[in-house]
């Protein structure tokens, strides 16, 4: 749009992406958000250094946050977003929920009003009927929010709530209403002007969540008919016209299983993911906000908003998939690269290689992007291009992403926000192999350690020594996966091995390339791209196959026959102590040495990621001693307390 840019920065993100894209860039201070990112007066003065004439907020910290856009205002400077009391209307839930039923906006029953203390939490809980949910009054991003089945739940949920949405939003007020059961989360994306026009731009389903926050999204939903669409569009866009919304905005409802929908909230801001819906109606969302706020009016009207193709979103995050669907990881990225080779990709990321994914911010590595003419086309492509993501030094959802999106209840559209945890009642496991799946994997790394032996006996300046060698016209391998051994028997020919696995034969042929980072494969006519991540000297390799990393250890037939005269390594028993699952801050610890602690009594919180996590009793013992205190910064693995 030829408008110049400034970028502001924690000490921290001071060699960030979006600071090397901007024009200019200011140190807003170090990397705590509420000395940074979230402090007013170094923000505005950054503003006035600079001359700048408008400020687009983004979507986290201040996007929502009224006084700023007021402080802004006695500046003259714009807000690229909604007006002050729209944002005031639609920030505070309670005010919200009575405007929508003003606006005639289906509502969620409750109790409109700020809740007290935690016992007036439980007397209005018993009134509207467990369960309930608990939430943040200023809250969004699923902080300071807890559902609550029984009385005792509603008091943790009010404690534990009202803490969150103090250090998330300065702001503790929460309010109460009836929990949903088993509901999608259907948005509806709105874009307003200042001269009274407001658009909706179809849906987006966000239905697959964890922790309350979005892990896939798609536009269009598969779920909705065009007459719900309409609906919804229509009572959203009366709601934004009600509070005089100018500028792109959200409204979000929950939508149950007989199409019936309610207002949730409106999000006064551009969402996360806004990609879906540009790469379906063709607009620029954050250029359209750019124009709203300069004062002119959109250029389009309802009849010429479109949904075209299928777009879908994957959350691409730092986290562990497989400690509660996601604990956050920290590090730094010693190798990225985005799949943006294949057609219809699109990523939206912050980092590039050798970003340090920190403790202080939100772990999301990026945003990926497929679209495609139809829903299968959109999840062929991700399927894709997850597997040619490369992401090494941090520990990634692909394998969760990955198999979300081949999951059959997914793909006939068959979801709600409980997906996660009806689909794996027992935790993430990564991808279960079928027999066939199973020996292509057995096959390629076998493959893999043959193409090893073969590189390391090649010779660049073959003059210097005369060397005999013996062709080895097959290679018998013993290869061991999940516990279970396998008998292989590998050959090859040029850039094809034959492989034998447990009496089934197979072709495995490729490039051979061992420095890239992917290596396309194609087995018995079956293309798959595959990562070998490490390759030890004892014939162990980490192999990402199908999106989730298999530990494979291949040997000679003579080195595993020798194997088993090595000794084992024992475990440590780990019942008896705790250690902290992830990176972050000790918020308080509730006991000490001496004692007696019942299994599942929570011992301390870790806040991590600006989320508040409750560390439990292993099992039923004594307090021997405790290793960490409140105010602590503890690194995952670090010891916090031993039980006798």
């Amino acid at each position: 749009m030829g408008i110049k840019t400034v970028a502001i920065h924690s000490d921290v993100d001071a060699s960030s992406v979006h600071v090397k894209m901007a024009d200019e860039a200011v140190c807003v201070g170090p990397a705590p958000t509420s000395k940074s990112y979230l402090n007013m007066d170094t923000i505005m003065e950054a503003i006035k250094k600079t001359r700048a004439q408008a400020v687009h907020p983004g979507y986290g910290f201040l996007s929502e946050n009224k006084e700023f856009a007021r402080c802004l205002a006695a500046e003259d400077v714009i807000f690229i977003g909604p007006d002050t009391h729209a944002i005031q209307a639609m920030g505070d839930k309670i005010e919200s929920k009575l405007l929508a039923k003003k606006a005639k906006v289906n509502t969620i029953p409750g109790f409109d009003g700020v809740v007290k203390d935690a016992d007036e939490a439980v007397r209005i809980a018993r009134e509207i009927g467990y369960p309930v949910m608990i939430k943040a009054s200023a809250g969004g991003g699923g902080k300071g929010m807890r559902i609550a089945w029984d009385d005792e739940e509603t008091r943790d949920g009010f404690r534990f709530s009202s803490q969150e949405a103090a250090s998330s939003f300065g702001d503790d007020r929460l309010l109460i209403e009836k929990f949903i059961d088993n509901p999608r989360h259907i948005e509806i994306q709105v874009l307003g002007d200042k001269h009274g026009n407001a658009l909706w731009l179809n849906e987006r389903e966000c239905s697959i969540q964890r922790r309350n926050q979005k892990v896939v999204e798609e536009a269009p939903s598969i779920f909705l008919d065009a007459e719900t669409r309409r609906a919804m569009g229509e009572q959203a866009v009366a709601l934004a016209k009600a509070v005089k919304y100018s500028s792109a905005g959200t409204v979000e409802f929950l939508v149950d299983s007989k199409k019936n929908f309610y207002f949730l909230e409106m999000n006064t801001r551009l969402q996360v993911e806004h990609p879906v819906t540009e790469c379906i109606t063709g607009l620029d969302l954050v250029q359209e906000m750019i124009r709203v706020a300069k004062g002119y009016p959109l250029r389009h009207k309802q009849a010429d908003i479109p949904i075209n193709g299928w777009a879908v979103e994957c959350r691409v995050y730092a986290e562990d998939p497989y400690k509660s669907f996601g604990l956050p990881s920290i590090g730094r990225l010693s190798q990225y690269q985005e799949p943006l080779h294949l057609p219809g990709v699109r990523v939206d990321s912050g980092i590039q290689p050798g970003s340090e994914i920190s403790i202080y911010y939100d772990p999301m590595i990026s945003k990926l992007i497929t679209y495609g003419c139809d829903r299968t086309e959109a999840l062929r492509r991700m399927e894709d291009a997850l597997d040619n993501y490369v992401i090494r030094g941090v520990t990634h959802n692909i394998a969760l992403l990955r198999e979300v999106i081949i999951n059959s209840r997914f793909v006939k559209g068959d979801i709600s926000t409980k997906f996660l945890s009806e689909e794996y009642p027992d935790g993430f496991k990564g991808h279960t192999l079928t027999k066939s799946e199973r020996n292509q994997l057995l096959a390629i790394a076998s493959s893999l350690f043959v193409a090893f032996q073969l590189r390391a006996e090649h010779f660049q300046e073959p003059s210097r020594v005369p060397i005999v060698k013996q062709e080895i016209a097959h290679w018998e391998l013993s290869v061991k996966l999940h516990d279970e051994i396998h008998t292989v028997v590998a050959s090859n020919s040029g850039s094809t091995f034959s492989v034998e696995v447990d009496g089934s034969k197979l072709d495995v042929t490729g490039t051979w390339n061992l420095a890239l980072p992917l290596l396309s494969v194609t087995v018995d006519g079956t293309q798959r791209t595959i990562q070998c991540l490490s390759r030890e000297a004892g014939g162990n390799m980490s192999i990402q196959f199908l999106g989730t990393v298999y530990k494979v250890r291949v040997l000679t037939k003579l080195a595993a026959e020798l194997n088993k005269y090595m000794l084992e390594k024992v475990a440590e028993d780990t019942s008896s102590i705790l250690r902290s699952p992830m990176p972050g801050l000790v918020v308080a610890v509730s006991v000490k040495p001496g004692d007696m602690v019942a299994e599942g009594q929570e011992i301390c919180v870790i806040e991590a990621m600006k989320m508040q996590n409750s560390m439990t009793a292993g099992k039923t013992g004594k307090v021997k001693s405790v290793h960490c205190k409140a105010g602590d910064t503890v690194g995952e693995g670090d010891l916090l307390v031993e039980l006798e």
